[in-house]
């Protein structure tokens, strides 16, 4: 398959970079517009264009298509690029299934959270019998912020390796083949399990958050997780998370990068010789990353809910103890007043809780 077109659904940070950076590329670009998950485009709807800055380097890109008509926005496109945040997976799985076509491919970029399996899911249980081609990132390819009343975007990175896989994983080879021609960072991941265990997220947002909320409720917002929130000290519940999230991959039998050299890989580290926590505090990319603003924000309730307790779950079933992970989700849940056991990311809430084991997990996703 040849990609020319490419329908991006969802106009937040990542969609409005992914429309100006792809344009800028040569591909055409749509942009579906949804008045429940998209700001207001009105700006950027005046002239179809979109002002792009990276490196240094600025230029103008006029976009193809800018629509609230979602059959409109992905007619003719190869790549349907999904950029909203987990919670929205299945109402646009709701809305896309029924129009897309088997041939199309359909790429969920963002943090992960088991969306390529819950979109044909959702297709599913619709009533959609399609051999529907869905990819899932472990991470968005951008750190970005879009100012959609200046019609412009401010790009600090493009990420030099994602993780990619479809579900089903048979699926995969086709759909990186289709992606890569738009984003030449993408690799090949075993399966969607591994694409979600290397979730960035959940390793460094919720765990050194909880350890500051005290701060960020006294600051009222001025505070900057990563330069001032991981210290010495804080970073080592990182560690341990890592070392849990380890643990779970290597009874899956997947093999995962660890959180200096992912970073490394991706571009938000340099490749220095320092001590982790010296590594965010004096990254390129993070240290200027202001926030969270709130301690009830996604750091910890969308990272928590479908990261960590993702975790924990798989741990379970696989007889991996998450004592440090688990404490997070508890303390996560006494500080906010919320049951993220219960209204989190499980293999259950997925439609995979009869799965028993390593063998019978692989062997499903």
């Amino acid at each position: 398959m040849k990609v020319k077109k490419v329908a991006i659904i969802g106009a937040g940070n990542g969609g409005i970079t992914a429309a100006a950076d792809l344009t800028q590329k040569g591909f055409k670009v749509n942009i579906f517009e949804s008045k429940k998950f998209c700001k207001n485009l009105d700006i950027i709807k005046l002239n179809n264009e979109i002002t792009i800055e990276y490196e240094g380097n600025s230029s103008v890109e006029k976009i193809n298509l800018i629509t609230s008509d979602i059959e409109q926005a992905i007619e003719d496109c190869e790549i349907i690029m999904i950029t909203v945040p987990g919670m929205g997976i299945e109402y646009f799985a709701e809305i896309l299934a029924p129009l897309v076509k088997e041939e199309q491919i359909i790429l969920i970029n963002g943090a992960p959270a088991m969306s390529a399996i819950r979109f044909i899911n959702k297709a599913k249980e619709i009533g959609i019998d399609k051999n529907l081609k869905v990819g899932e990132t472990n991470s968005l390819t951008y750190a970005t912020r879009a100012y959609v009343d200046e019609s412009r975007v401010d790009v600090s990175l493009k990420a030099g390796k994602v993780y990619l896989s479809a579900y089903p994983s048979y699926n995969t080879k086709e759909v990186f083949d289709a992606c890569v021609q738009i984003y030449d960072c993408f690799v090949m991941a075993d399966n969607v399990i591994q694409v979600n265990l290397e979730n960035p997220n959940p390793l460094v947002h919720p765990g050194p958050t909880l350890l500051n909320a005290g701060r960020i409720d006294y600051t009222k917002g001025d505070f900057w997780l990563y330069k001032e929130g991981i210290t010495e000290h804080t970073v080592n519940i990182v560690k341990a998370v890592e070392e849990e999230r380890e643990s779970i991959a290597n009874a899956l039998g997947i093999r995962l990068e660890d959180t200096r050299q992912g970073r490394i890989n991706r571009g938000y580290f340099v490749d220095e010789d320092k001590p982790l926590h010296e590594l965010f505090n004096t990254s390129p990319v993070f240290k200027y990353i202001k926030g969270p603003a709130s301690v009830d924000g996604r750091y910890m309730v969308e990272d928590i809910s479908t990261g960590l307790v993702l975790w924990s779950d798989l741990g379970k079933v696989v007889n991996v103890p998450t004592p440090n992970i688990d404490s997070i989700i508890i303390l996560g849940g006494t500080l906010l007043q919320r049951d993220f056991y219960k209204e989190g990311l499980t293999l259950d809430s997925i439609g995979l809780g009869n799965l028993k084991g390593k063998d019978e997990i692989l062997a499903n996703i």
